[in-house]
């Protein structure tokens, strides 16, 4: 009996980890190359029309090399987690930029 309450804690801990890596997505509104943070406002993924009124949070760089890549306005998707208190980037990607279409 201990060793299934064991599995079934261990089993809960992988869960709440795999839910903290759960990936986002957002706009970038602010780099700050020096301090190593990155401001994003989130974008509810498939809401068309849900930027107004959407929360802006910061986020430490877990690779702050990372930012050279990107740009406020840029669109990403990202995966956070909490590292000594502090909100933490530990995967991000730019998301596919929007193809023009020419008018003919």
């Amino acid at each position: 009996m201990k060793i299934a309450g064991t599995i079934l804690a261990a089993i809960g801990i992988a869960g709440t980890a795999a839910l903290a890596q759960q990936m986002r997505a957002g706009m970038v509104t602010k780099i700050d190359r020096i301090s190593g943070t990155i401001s994003i406002r989130d974008i509810p993924e498939g809401t068309i029309g849900a930027n107004a009124g959407a929360a802006t949070e910061e986020f430490k760089m877990q690779d702050a090399a990372r930012l050279n890549a990107l740009h406020a306005g840029d669109r990403v998707s990202f995966a956070v987690s909490d590292m000594a208190g502090t909100k933490t980037i530990t995967k991000i990607d730019r998301a596919d930029a929007v193809t023009k279409i020419d008018k003919k």
